[in-house]
């Protein structure tokens, strides 16, 4: 690994480096690493205009987001968001208990769509083997300062996010609570544009 940030980290391949998009989970997963070497799941999305390469820290992870992508009107972005919003287990129960008033609080994610994820994935994403313990994803410990706001600020920006509302959003989450992690700010960050 070359280059992390919040929503890509650049991964070295026989001299070549890959920018692989990742979600937050994945990214909490891999800033705690001493060494560079890093294994993820990709998926790859493939089109006429482009070319995307998602990266995922666990096959289950990887399995969600392409669940996502079978479903009409979620997209690669939109399905990206919705991982980083929650992380595998929370999407699963989500799913499964029909909520669908807080999976529609993603941004780029509507009501209507939020409920046909449910009625789409339901008996699809409570078959998913999540073995272990999604929640023991190492978080990045960080004291609260500029550096958290800006480096979330910075990711909800790459997110698709404008910069103005970002930096409000941030600071009225580190206001509450200064003490918070990039990832903890970053998702209630998203929950709340």
């Amino acid at each position: 690994m070359t280059e992390l940030n919040p929503t890509e980290a650049v991964i070295e391949a026989a001299g070549v480096g890959y920018g692989i998009a990742i979600t937050l989970p994945t990214y909490s997963a891999l800033v705690g690493k001493e060494e560079k070497e890093a294994k993820l799941f990709i998926s790859e999305i493939i089109r006429e205009d482009t070319h995307e390469v998602y990266g995922f820290v666990t096959k289950v992870e990887r399995q969600l987001f392409e669940l996502l992508l079978t479903v009409s009107g979620v997209g690669a972005s939109t399905a990206r968001m919705i991982m980083s919003a929650f992380n595998a287990d929370e999407l699963r129960m989500l799913i499964a208990t029909g909520n669908a008033k807080a999976m529609s609080k993603v941004k780029g994610l509507g009501p209507k769509t939020a409920q046909r994820i449910i009625v789409d994935l339901k008996d699809k994403a409570i078959k998913l083997d999540l073995g272990g313990d999604p929640t023991e994803i190492p978080m990045l410990d960080v004291e609260a300062d500029s550096g958290v706001k800006a480096e979330a600020v910075s990711a909800l920006t790459m997110l698709g996010f404008a910069s103005a509302a970002s930096a409000k959003a941030v600071d009225k989450i580190l206001k509450n609570d200064p003490s918070m992690k990039v990832e903890a700010v970053i998702r209630e960050a998203l929950k709340m544009l």
